[in-house]
This record gives C-alpha cells, sequence and structure tokens, in this order.
C-alpha cells in the first residue's frame, strides 16, 4: 500500500512538472528548466527596433507622466524639472545597457546572472526580493489600470459613478466598491497577456508604441486647444534658491532613477533574447531618456493647461483625474475621445505591468522553484498575489506611494552594484555558461555551501548606507542631516558601495572562474545541453572551446 501511495504521489509529481532536459541529477532540477536555459538561437528575435518600440511603449505610463509633478510641487520650475528627468534617464539608461549587456551577450536571464556573484544557492534571496516586489507592483500597476477602466464605462453609462453606486469598502480602505469593480476587470482581461511567451510578447509593445503615443499627443492637443494655451505652470519660477535648490533637484534626478530601479536589474530577462549584443545597447541607450522625457513633458503641458481649463483649481497632475472632469462637462463626442484616451492608459499600464512586473516575477519564481514553476506559471501566481495584497493601500497618500518608491530602489540598487561589479571588474567579462547550473562543490560558483560571503557582505554594505536616512525618510523623525544627504543619493550610494565592497573582497579573497584580460565569450555558444553525462561533454567543452582549463586551486589560467 505504501508503495503505490508513493507511485501515485511521484505520478503527480511527474504531471505537475515543467518541460526539462532529459538526464538531469535531482539538484540540477532545482536549478534549471527550459525557461531557465541560455536561450537558444531560433528564440533570439529581439532586434534593435523591438527594443526601440519596447522602451517608447514603457514610457507612455502615468507614473511616468506624472513624475515632474513632485518636482515642481517641491519648488522646481517645470524647465528643471524636466531637466531631471533628462538627467535621471539618461543615468539610468546607462544602468540598463551595463546590466542589459550580461543577458545579450550570453542570453541568460537576472536569476542565472545572479548566480555569478551570489553562488548557486545564494542568489536565491535577491531573487525572491525581487519576486515580491514584483508582484506589489503588478497590483499596484493594475489597480492605476483599474481607473483607467473606470472611465471607459463611465464614458458610455454615465450611472457608473462611484459616488452613487452604493459603497461597500469602509472609507479609509482607499477604494469603493465601483473603483474596485473596475480594478478586477483590469486585472481579468490582463490574465491572457501573460500566456504569450517573452520572444513573442514584443508585438505587444509594438502595437503599444505606435497607439499610446498617439494617444497622448492627441491628449496634448485637446488639452492646449480648451485652455487656449499652455497655462501658468509653464510661467512660474523656482521657489527654491541656492542649496534648498541644489538638493531639490538632486532628488529630482534620483527619483527618475529610482523609478527604473527594477528594470535596471531584470533587463538581462528581456535582453537575452536579442539577436546580437549590440541590438541591446544604443537602442535602449538613446530611446530611455528621450521616450521618458517627452512624455514628462507632456504630462506639465497638460497639467498646467489644466489650472485654465477649471479656474481656481491647483494643477490636475494625474491625466485620469483630468479625464474625469472631461466626462462630467463634456457632451457625448467627448466621452468618446475619453474612453480611446482611456484604453490608450490602460494598454500602457498593461505593456508596463508585463514588462516590469509579471516576466520579471515570472523568470525569478521559476529560479526559486524550476522543476514546478515556470515564466508562464509565476507570472499567473504574480497576478494572484498582485489581487490579493489589496494594492489601494498602497496609494492612499503620495506620500506612503513616494517613500515607497524610494526604498525599493535602496534594495535594488545594492544588487545590480553586486551584480555589475563581479562580470565588469571581476570576472572581466567571462562568465562559464554551464557551470551557472552545476551544483556540484567542484564548481566555480559553488562558493561555500552555494553561497558567496563577499557578494552578502556587499549588498549588506550597500543597503547600510542608506538605513539612517531611509528610516527618517519613512517615520519622518529626526536623523542626522549627513544622513539625510547620503539618502538623497540612495541608488548611487548603494550601487557605488556595494560595487567597490565587493570588488575589494575579491581581490583579497579571490573567487574561481575569473580571466585576468576582457574576455566576453556568449557568441560562442549556442545550445547548452547540462545534463552530467558523456554525450553533453561532446556537445558542449567549454575547454576545448576556449582553451581554459582550472588549476588545483580552481582558479582559471589561460
Amino acid at each position: 500500500m505504501q508503495r503505490l501511495h508513493t507511485t501515485r504521489l511521484g505520478g503527480w509529481v511527474d504531471k505537475v512538472a515543467v518541460e526539462n532536459e532529459d538526464g538531469l541529477t535531482t539538484a540540477q532540477l532545482m536549478l534549471t528548466n527550459n525557461d531557465l536555459k541560455p536561450v537558444e538561437p531560433e528564440r533570439r528575435q529581439w532586434g534593435a527596433w523591438n527594443f526601440v518600440g519596447f522602451w517608447i511603449a514603457d514610457s507612455f505610463n502615468i507614473n511616468t507622466w506624472m513624475i515632474s509633478s513632485s518636482m515642481i510641487v517641491g519648488g522646481l520650475s517645470w524647465w528643471q524639472s524636466w531637466l531631471c528627468v533628462w538627467i535621471g534617464y539618461a543615468i539610468a539608461g546607462g544602468f540598463i545597457c551595463m546590466t542589459g549587456r550580461i543577458g545579450a551577450m550570453y542570453h541568460i536571464g537576472f536569476p542565472v546572472v545572479n548566480r555569478s556573484s551570489f553562488g548557486i544557492w545564494g542568489c536565491l534571496w535577491p531573487v525572491f526580493n525581487r519576486a515580491a516586489m514584483a508582484c506589489i507592483w503588478y497590483g499596484v500597476q493594475s489597480y492605476i489600470g483599474g481607473h483607467c477602466v473606470y472611465l471607459m464605462i463611465r464614458s458610455i453609462w454615465l450611472s457608473w459613478d462611484r459616488n452613487t453606486i452604493p459603497n461597500t469598502f469602509s472609507a479609509d480602505s482607499g477604494t469603493t466598491t465601483a473603483d474596485y469593480v473596475s480594478f478586477f476587470l483590469f486585472w481579468l482581461l490582463s490574465l491572457p497577456a501573460i500566456w504569450f511567451p517573452v520572444h513573442k510578447i514584443r508585438h505587444l509593445f509594438t502595437v503599444k508604441a505606435y497607439f499610446v503615443p498617439c494617444a497622448g499627443i492627441a491628449f496634448l492637443i485637446w488639452a492646449l486647444v480648451r485652455a487656449g494655451g499652455p497655462g501658468p505652470v509653464v510661467r512660474q519660477g523656482s521657489s527654491k534658491e541656492g542649496s534648498d535648490l541644489a538638493w531639490e533637484f538632486i532628488k529630482g534626478v534620483m527619483s527618475s532613477i529610482a523609478n527604473f530601479a527594477t528594470l535596471i536589474v531584470n533587463d538581462p530577462d528581456f535582453s537575452r533574447f536579442a539577436g546580437k549584443p549590440r541590438d541591446a545597447l544604443w537602442s535602449q541607450l538613446l530611446t530611455i531618456p528621450i521616450g521618458f522625457a517627452i512624455t514628462s513633458l507632456i504630462g506639465i503641458l497638460v497639467s498646467s493647461s489644466s489650472v485654465i481649463i477649471y479656474p481656481g483649481t491647483e494643477p490636475i497632475w494625474d491625466p485620469l483625474d483630468l479625464l474625469e472632469k472631461f466626462i462630467d462637462d463634456g457632451g457625448s463626442g467627448q466621452r468618446f475621445g475619453v474612453f480611446v484616451i482611456a484604453l490608450a492608459f490602460a494598454l500602457a499600464q498593461l505593456g508596463t505591468n508585463i514588462a516590469a512586473n509579471s516576466v520579471s516575477a515570472g523568470t525569478d519564481m521559476t529560479a526559486l522553484l524550476p522543476r514546478f514553476i515556470n515564466i508562464r506559471r509565476g507570472g499567473y501566481i504574480c497576478a494572484a498575489v498582485g489581487l490579493a495584497m489589496c494594492p489601494y493601500t498602497l496609494l492612499t497618500s503620495s506620500n506612503q506611494f513616494t517613500t515607497y518608491l524610494s526604498s525599493y530602489s535602496v534594495f535594488l540598487s545594492s544588487i545590480a552594484g553586486v551584480m555589475c561589479s563581479d562580470y565588469y571588474l571581476v570576472r572581466k567579462g567571462f562568465l562559464e555558461i554551464r557551470e551557472l547550473y552545476d551544483a556540484r562543490k567542484t564548481g566555480p560558483y559553488f562558493y561555500t555551501l552555494g553561497f558567496n560571503w563577499r557578494a552578502y557582505a556587499a549588498y549588506i554594505s550597500g543597503i547600510l548606507i542608506n538605513v539612517v536616512g531611509f528610516a527618517g525618510a519613512v517615520n519622518g523623525g529626526n536623523v542626522p542631516m549627513g544622513a539625510t544627504y547620503i539618502y538623497n543619493f540612495n541608488f548611487f550610494c548603494g550601487y557605488i558601495i556595494s560595487a567597490a565592497m565587493y570588488w575589494s573582497l575579491c581581490k583579497l579573497f579571490p573567487v574561481p572562474g575569473c580571466s585576468d584580460t576582457w574576455m566576453e565569450v556568449g557568441d560562442q555558444i549556442d545550445e547548452v545541453r547540462l545534463a552530467y553525462d558523456q554525450s553533453s561533454q561532446q556537445e558542449f567543452d567549454e575547454e576545448a572551446v576556449l582553451g581554459t582549463k582550472y588549476d588545483s586551486d580552481r582558479n582559471k589560467t589561460v
């Protein structure tokens, strides 16, 4: 009976297990599946223009539209806030290209890239950390998308009104029945997009890159025509001066980078599908600052126009709030315009959610439990968590949301610093792909029990440099001014400290698998078989291809 029970259990396990390569050991089944392996040549379908379309599509979203609002409210003029966006996203584009090159060269995603620095098993914490944040962001972005759906429904039926529909939620919950139903509809209608594999989802971003910017420009023209001009915001100067102005400017730049923190670390999840490494370089480096700067400028001009359209009011920074006013004071033609623009914003939120959250979380969860989770299943788990975590509680005040945004960059900057330091400074571009899926103690990425203590020491150092200032920002308590100034540079401080600490520790305590000269060899690898057998060694023998070997201390010699 016991044997029968065990056989049945094994049968169920096999049924829910994902597709994988034959001949893998139990340990390897905890390290790989077909979604984690290097992308084979036939799936490397992202060209340079696909990346251009991807970033144009991603730049037109509501968060980017509003990114300048907190800067202008904080005392900057419109052109100073716009300059912050240009500088911040140009810097973010550089970080994107640094992490993206690893994926584009070796065709591996973020979880596998992190194995070289944090260790075969040590990478699980950074992966879990980012997966959890991606799930939270998925819920937040879905709730914002739900507001778009609310406008679409209300532009057809005016009776769909949160103020007249009986509300079953408490007054301090942050939502109403109508808003929650709209959020659920957006969440439900987003589920089919998660089904498609990553190398095919590029078509969604192509459609979004054409439709959404056109709708945004139409919204700008509509607002300017109704107002008869750009409004007073573009004529007002800065209310800060001296050092206060300088620090406000720095915070504006850093908020732009913080808004990109998740995409900086997860760019390998997309760049690994690049046909050639150069496809993921200039297309990203140039498109990111241009696309996001144009979107923020449109947001500034439309919000400024709202002051003239609705005299006696403050600028309406949220475009969805402005569209809602258009519904209230317009006829059927105006409501049709609102419907189209709200549809564009809904598509924008969907694309952003897929790019920054569901694919990221799906890839990370695949690394956490690769025998049973692939990117598709992980994406649906992310969607379920995003629904269950009640995202509207994070949006009850702008202060909570801004603090959350900043804290996100504090943790991810340290991961990015270690990752880039390991690839560019320590290993000089050399990775042994097959060993990244090797759980044996003799592997160069096994370190100590599968953990690289150097990476964790650097990661914690990058967090500690910001922790006092972070506590002051969250609690509003009194902390030393020096800590506050350091925290204003949160992403840079976390990134630089963690990168420098990791490089220093690797100099003092050398790690195996490094090259003495710059040596990127990803273009020599087509397909990798991972099973520990003779045939796989014959199909891909890195020593034979690269002319490298390990000495008795596991250090690579050339």
